[in-house]
């Protein structure tokens, strides 16, 4: 059977694909919107006085941007070099979709499995990119390919994800081909993973999606987390000899950094709070800081695994003194005894 041998959870943004300069890019759209922030609402402003205390100022100065951009890329170095010394054979990669290949108003369900032959990745047109927010078009590079090119998918093991989630009460979504409109084809959760952890030495991968972002039809974290269990039992039980890597890629609290909250989480996620992490209500799992149910999967995969989580760092990565900006974790499990 097919064994587990190394579990990785990384956040994925734009800002870990762009300069401190280009941070300030989105510095506009963090005035223009009001933000989800500990159960409430409340626009730049009101998050600027409300957060006075926590010397935000200092936090986001230029400099300390600096320090946050240098210990973020040599933290993805670590995991990259991480990776490379687990020799996996193939990956689960555990993502969402913010209307790169579903469109919301037309069609998004909870969950979807690819279970294709092939992934593609590309650019944009130049045309499509001035559609993008400012700041978002320039980090493109970090998870879209330079030039048009294909990822092995794992079909039969994509497949039996599928046919076991069916058969344990998981109505999920299955993709063969990949959509044509796709933006870069392969989502950026999944395009990172290819491009900074895996540095273009892309092993057969499952894409495995869930709706993290979008109401009205988010995953409970409860559901997140039940989820993963069966994932879990579905590669357990996949008559291969492959050595298997799962990833969550994702989170942590952004567009309005949360650092409380992110360390109960890493100290449950360490611990396997089950009680915890499937307690978590959707009010704290929104905006970007829902790609965290991707780590609660996670968890679900992981729940009896022998092996330690171990951080390579955590990086708030503050861009105003609103506290926005998105906050930057790096961390691994070694599975090889299992």
């Amino acid at each position: 059977m097919a064994k587990i041998v190394l579990a990785m959870a990384t956040t994925h943004g734009p800002q870990l694909h762009t300069t401190v300069e280009q941070w300030q890019l989105r510095v506009k759209a963090d005035r223009a919107r009001k933000h989800p922030f500990r159960n409430g609402v409340y626009s730049f402003d009101e998050l600027v006085a409300m957060r006075r205390a926590e010397g935000l100022d200092d936090k986001s100065s230029m400099e300390a941007q600096r320090r946050y951009h240098a210990r973020c890329h040599a933290a993805m170095e670590a995991l990259a070099d991480r990776w490379d010394a687990a020799g996996a054979d193939v990956a689960v990669i555990l993502g969402n979709d913010q209307d790169e290949i579903y469109q919301t108003d037309q069609l998004n369900p909870a969950f979807m499995v690819f279970f294709g032959d092939t992934i593609p990745s590309y650019p944009q047109s130049d045309d499509d990119k001035k559609k993008l927010p400012p700041g978002v078009a320039e980090g493109e590079h970090g998870h879209a390919a330079e030039a048009y090119k294909e990822y092995r998918g794992v079909p039969e093991l994509g497949a039996h994800i599928i046919r076991t989630l069916i058969e344990n009460d998981f109505d999920v979504a299955a993709s063969k081909v990949w959509p044509k409109h796709a933006r870069n084809g392969a989502s950026h959760a999944f395009g990172h993973i290819y491009r900074q952890v895996m540095r273009d030495n892309v092993v057969p991968n499952v894409p495995i999606y869930q709706n993290t972002f979008f109401p009205p039809n988010q995953p409970t974290a409860k559901r997140s987390y039940r989820f993963g269990q069966i994932v879990r039992k579905a590669i357990d039980s996949w008559e291969s000899d492959k050595r298997v890597a799962v990833f969550a890629s994702g989170g942590m609290s952004h567009f309005v950094i949360d650092e409380d909250f992110d360390r109960r989480f890493v100290a449950a996620l360490k611990a396997r709070d089950k009680d915890f992490l499937t307690a978590i209500p959707l009010s704290e799992l929104q905006s970007g800081t829902s790609e965290l149910k991707s780590w609660i999967s996670l968890a679900g995969v992981l729940e009896d695994c022998k092996g330690d989580m171990h951080e390579i760092d955590y990086v708030p990565c503050y861009r105003s003194p609103a506290g926005t900006g998105t906050a930057n974790g790096f961390y691994w499990w070694d599975l090889m005894q299992r």
